[in-house]
């Protein structure tokens, strides 16, 4: 989802910069846990329909105890990410350390651009778009964005939350007052996985809008017996295989969080397995590299907080009223919607247009849940033409239109 959003609150910057900088002693921790990793027996012919296959977590695991150099990560993150950290004011929880990434692009008007991840993401997956983004074009064919992508508490190297209670709404306070701290009082956004639901919120905070109506309540049972497309049917499909195969973490994660913790916090191997199966069955096709993927699990083992802290977001959203509210209420503000085939959840399209004012909708041929990193180029083409001089929402940040 991409969102133009207001707020004129002022809070002064104090941000610091940083570098990821893992101890030896936890490099070698991670090392001994490995060497004395137990592996479960598998069936014979279980491939995935059973979960990872054996071969591969073995095949990993190996390779994150011997061969992999998480030294060499590490630099090429710091290297390509300008990271930051700031306490953040949160209401109800105190100072929170927040860590993020800031690209400013070399255009004084550019775009400024709030990204937003999810789980089992960080804040790697603006990676590929960064520099896309931030690119300028001398003459004119597209749209240049100031950047700012923030680890969500408990993710990465962002602090986490103390006590219980931590709730969309303050997910979304932190990236608002992140961003006006940052000079940019008015900002677009972008996110998937929580990252939607995170940037939608920010606009329900700072918009106040109409709740939806019976017109729109016929509307949506009117689109309920519409012909759906062979792409809505696919997606329908998808959501279909989701719910019946692909669910099971999201009942443990909203239910019982910290039993899991133990096994992510403890088990390198539990975590990349966890993780893994995400990767592989969430995406479409795209084709891992096994340095990649150990890259992207060893952000969450090496994380602040440790790898149990991601996931209680889950349980809190669940016991919240979030979804009741959120869901049944229409954002009058500009957004725009980027469909994957193989994303998890994929309703009709006509029944996006009920729950916001959508200026901009792109169907794309292939992709999946993590789409900055499968499919970075189709993205960020997504975002450079709503907020093009051709599209729809050219020009909702005053004074920045990205273009020299």
């Amino acid at each position: 989802m991409a969102r133009r959003v207001r707020n004129d609150s002022k809070l002064t910057s104090s941000e610091r910069p940083f570098k990821v900088q893992v101890p030896e002693e936890q490099l070698l921790l991670l090392r001994k846990k490995l060497e004395l990793a137990v592996f479960p027996d598998e069936l014979e012919g279980a491939d995935w329909n059973y979960g990872v296959p054996l071969a591969d977590v073995k095949r990993l695991a190996a390779r994150w105890q011997d061969g992999f150099d998480w030294r060499v990560q590490e630099a090429d993150i710091n290297e390509s990410l300008p990271q930051f950290v700031q306490d953040i004011e949160v209401t109800g929880h105190g100072m929170l350390n927040i860590h993020y990434v800031h690209q400013k692009s070399q255009l004084v008007d550019a775009i400024p651009l709030l990204f937003v991840h999810g789980w089992p993401g960080s804040f790697l997956e603006v990676q590929k778009i960064l520099p896309l983004l931030t690119d300028v074009s001398p003459d004119g064919h597209f749209p240049s964005f100031h950047v700012v992508a923030f680890s969500l508490p408990g993710y990465g190297f962002s602090e986490a939350p103390k006590k219980p209670g931590f709730k969309m709404e303050h997910y979304a306070e932190i990236g608002n007052k992140l961003m006006i701290s940052l000079g940019y009082p008015e900002y677009v956004t972008q996110g998937g996985d929580w990252g939607s639901h995170i940037t939608r919120e920010i606009a329900l905070m700072l918009n106040d809008p109409p709740a939806l109506s019976s017109h729109s309540l016929l509307a949506y049972l009117r689109y309920l017996i519409t012909p759906y497309s062979e792409s809505e049917k696919a997606g329908l499909a998808r959501s279909a295989w989701f719910r019946k195969k692909g669910a099971g973490y999201l009942a443990e994660q909203s239910t019982q969080p910290q039993t899991l913790g133990y096994s992510l916090g403890d088990s390198p191997v539990g975590l990349l397995a966890w993780i893994y199966e995400k990767l592989v069955s969430w995406s479409d096709g795209y084709a891992w590299d096994d340095d990649e993927v150990l890259t992207w699990v060893s952000i969450y083992w090496f994380s602040r907080a440790g790898p149990a802290a991601s996931v209680r977001i889950y349980y809190e959203i669940a016991q919240s009223n979030w979804k009741s509210t959120a869901l049944t209420t229409r954002v009058s503000i500009p957004c725009g919607v980027s469909r994957f085939p193989k994303e998890l959840g994929i309703v009709p399209k006509s029944w996006l247009y009920l729950l916001g004012n959508v200026v901009f909708h792109a169907e794309h041929t292939k992709g999946g849940h993590f789409a900055a990193h499968e499919r970075s180029e189709d993205l960020v083409d997504d975002l450079r033409t709503m907020f093009g001089r051709d599209g729809k929402a050219f020009g909702v940040v005053p004074g920045k239109i990205g273009y020299m």
